[in-house]
């Protein structure tokens, strides 16, 4: 009776594993292609984008990641909207999201910018650029529309400027 129980579960144990196999959980790794030494694989994971630290190289405490720092799109485009409040900025998610703005208490009219990254590469469509404008008459009658063509040229050129930028100062950097 004993080993029937465990028998039972030994048999439900192991579909399970077979599932977790075919989901993709493991995947064998060459190791040809990783350093070996765990100081250059860290710094190279930290270089891509996909690696994090929670705490400092001296672990003195405080949350510091490192992975957005070398994104030179994320980083220009961060430079570019730092005048307007931010709603969302997801990096894993490759996403900016601005709150609502106006420029000089002007109560009419307001702007709103969400940007998508599409690539890392800096090209002009590597990013998804939309930008939202809401005119109101009254608290209650506003209109939201959603292109305004020379702010989004204008902001993606911007943007690019800037990254290529970064780009070039860090190659100037590392030589």
């Amino acid at each position: 009776m004993i080993l029937t129980k465990y028998i039972g579960k030994f048999l439900l144990f192991i579909p399970v594993l077979i599932l977790l196999n075919s989901c993709g959980i493991y995947r064998p790794v060459d190791a040809r292609e990783f350093p070996p030494e765990p100081e250059k694989r860290v710094a190279k994971n930290i270089e891509e984008g996909r690696g994090f630290r929670l705490f400092g190289p001296d672990n003195k405490g405080g949350g510091v990641f490192d992975f957005a720092t070398s994104n030179e799109l994320w980083r220009a485009s961060l430079d570019t909207l730092d005048f307007m409040p931010l709603m969302s900025a997801d990096y894993g998610g490759g996403i900016l999201i601005t709150d609502w703005y106006n420029e000089n208490n002007n109560y009419q009219d307001y702007i709103k910018i969400s940007i998508r990254f599409l690539t890392n590469e800096i090209r002009s469509d590597s990013l998804n650029v939309k930008v939202y404008t809401k005119n109101c008459k009254s608290m209650d009658k506003c209109t939201i529309n959603e292109d305004n063509p020379e702010i989004k040229k204008k902001l993606i050129s911007t943007i690019l400027k800037k990254a290529s930028k970064y780009k070039e100062d860090k190659k100037k950097k590392d030589d």
